[in-house]
């Protein structure tokens, strides 16, 4: 749901709007808190984690609003300081004190506030002058408009998120799962890894296009769309042909089982391909939310992915009897469709039209009621 200041303080950086930046975070930091009191609900485990879920809450729109003015070393300095923390704390809490799963939560719960109370205090003592004037009553105007586009945003970010989860649900429900969850986890491990290069990609194509059409440059949008579009490709196919070269030998940074191995490889192909759509569909999502096409492409999602990927799953997985290569494939075959519509929307997208939609946008979001 944070995910929404990327469209909206992306589009008012572009229209050098700044002093709505910040009341745009204070929206999503109410946005959010009051969604985060649900956590309350989730059982006896959970509660040991509901300070974590607050951090959220206040710490998710802080790293979008320094991410849309393009402070990403900002984000980076304070993780990393962030993660010695934990660290020391874990160490303190789970090795020293013998504080078990209650101790994992604790250090959970102080990292990611730390995490938090380092961004604000960046924001607040100086760090964005233009961008952050204090607290504001402005925050709780508009707030509808904003609880929509937070809705939409994180309804299409979870529909892609559990799909490939319910990938691995799915194919432990196989006979004889034990192996092929083995190979799958593995192979989700790999795609894991490279995801975090079209995530890179996403977070930068989501805040350029937001400043493009913010500023009201279509051109300007539309050409880092390109960019983004083809470097992430260029990127993919690499990876898609190291995957492809080294099928059956990859997996021996996990194992040495024989067996798993050969399934691990029997997979690969799957895998490479999983890999090369990934380059491009989240850089597409990208386009998405800098855009603010976040409804839209939320319906795209329940229709490819759950509609037509996960039913072709289980129909070549179980009628088929080809087990988790068909699971697989036909889930592919739902990201392959997804992307397909993505593609054909962001080419055939008036962005001059978007430009304005977004200075419209940005004009009835500034509006105190």
């Amino acid at each position: 749901m944070a995910s929404a200041l990327e469209t909206l303080c992306g589009q008012a950086f572009g229209a050098r709007k700044f002093h709505m930046m910040g009341v745009y975070m204070q929206r999503s930091w109410i946005v959010l808190l009051l969604c985060a009191e649900l956590s309350a609900m989730a059982g006896r485990v959970s509660v040991w984690f509901i300070p974590l879920h607050f951090s959220f809450a206040f710490l998710f729109p802080l790293q979008r609003f320094l991410q849309c003015q393009m402070k990403n070393m900002v984000n980076a300095a304070v993780s990393a300081a962030a993660l010695a923390v934990h660290i020391l704390v874990s160490w303190l809490f789970v090795a020293k004190f013998q504080f078990g799963l209650v101790g994992i939560a604790l250090t959970l719960n102080f990292s990611w506030w730390a995490t938090a109370a380092m961004l604000f205090a960046y924001v607040s003592c100086g760090g964005c002058p233009e961008t952050w004037h204090g607290f504001s009553v402005e925050a709780f105007a508009g707030m509808w408009e904003f609880v929509k586009l937070s809705s939409a945003s994180g309804v299409m970010l979870c529909l892609e998120n559990w799909y490939y989860r319910i990938l691995v649900l799915l194919t432990g429900n196989l006979k004889n799962a034990a192996i092929a969850v083995d190979a799958l986890s593995i192979c989700m491990s790999i795609n894991g890894w490279e995801m975090m290069i079209p995530l890179a990609f996403f977070a930068g194509t989501g805040v350029r296009v937001a400043n493009e059409l913010g500023a009201g440059n279509g051109a300007g949008a539309r050409f880092a769309t390109i960019v983004s579009s083809v470097t992430s490709l260029v990127i993919g196919l690499f990876f898609w042909v190291l995957i492809m070269g080294l099928h059956d030998k990859f997996a021996f940074i996990f194992t040495s089982s024989s067996v798993v191995l050969d399934a691990v490889d029997h997979l690969s192909v799957l895998l490479a391909f999983t890999v090369l759509l990934n380059s491009i569909q989240p850089v597409l999502s990208g386009v998405a939310v800098g855009s603010g096409w976040q409804s839209m492409v939320a319906y795209v999602n329940i229709g490819c992915y759950y509609l037509i990927g996960i039913p072709l799953g289980i129909l070549l997985g179980w009628l088929f009897n080809l087990g988790v290569l068909g699971i697989w494939a036909g889930m592919i075959g739902g990201t392959a469709v997804q992307t397909l519509i993505l593609a054909i929307i962001t080419v055939r997208c008036d962005w001059e039209k978007e430009a304005m939609i977004a200075s419209t946008r940005m004009d009835k979001l500034s509006e105190v009621r």
